[in-house]
């Protein structure tokens, strides 16, 4: 947490020194509409990950079992893990950075460095320099995704939606599905006698859904999102 609070004492200087404005800029209040944006994040996120797990589990005839080796310790532990990662991302790419990107460059543009920067950091968050195939595939998933959650921070005015939205597919990514680098959590995928890979076109849906479809759906849900800005500053 030494690190989180490091970046917010960056974030507020940042703030203040270019735009003369404190933290409550990345849109903490109100804060009935931010806890709101929060909750919504988080239960669109987390469902539309547990249907791209649930899919790809039945495409390769899989079987989602409670993890027997499953503590109620490990299962916080990971949480508490993917709290701090998705903050430390979230404070570099949807903090004071773009802010100022929005009122310097606009948001379009402030939106799209901030997505590829994103998609580049997962480079080496993932080890995937060396494959560049699995580059292109991770810079692929999460710079879109980092365009959505980028283009609520602009459309909201406040982080609080893409914290949400972050947290929730991370979450259950992660210590739900244990898809993620803290191991199996909860939830583990167990082979049946028809089990298979994913090949040709199935293969090609299964990416297509979770690359494009996830993220095309938080878009809507986020288009239809009040920015509840009382400010009467405008992003541009």
């Amino acid at each position: 947490m030494v690190g989180i609070l490091v970046q917010l004492i960056i974030s507020a200087l940042l703030l203040w020194v270019v735009e003369q404005k404190n933290l409550t800029a990345l849109g903490i209040f109100p804060a009935g509409l931010r806890v709101r944006q929060f909750i919504l994040g988080f239960v669109v996120a987390g469902s539309l990950c547990a249907v791209a797990q649930l899919f790809y589990s039945s495409f390769t005839h899989s079987l989602w079992k409670i993890n027997p080796f499953y503590s109620s310790q490990v299962l916080l532990k990971s949480i508490g893990l993917d709290l701090k990662s998705v903050l430390f991302e979230e404070l570099i790419f949807r903090g004071a950075l773009l802010y100022i990107l929005i009122q310097k460059i606009g948001s379009r543009k402030a939106i799209l460095l901030s997505a590829v920067a994103f998609g580049i950091y997962h480079w080496f968050s993932s080890n995937a320099w060396s494959n560049p195939v699995m580059m292109i595939y991770v810079f692929t998933s999460t710079g879109i995704m980092g365009l959505v959650w980028a283009f609520a921070f602009s459309r909201t005015k406040s982080m609080a939606l893409p914290i949400g939205l972050h947290v929730g597919w991370n979450l259950f990514y992660n210590s739900v599905f244990s898809n993620g680098p803290w191991g199996d959590i909860l939830l583990v995928l167990e082979q049946t006698e028809d089990s298979m890979q994913l090949t040709g076109v199935i293969s090609l849906i299964n990416f297509i859904m979770s690359t494009v479809l996830v993220p095309l759906f938080i878009w809507f849900v986020v288009r239809k999102t009040k920015d509840g800005d009382t400010s009467g500053t405008p992003f541009n």
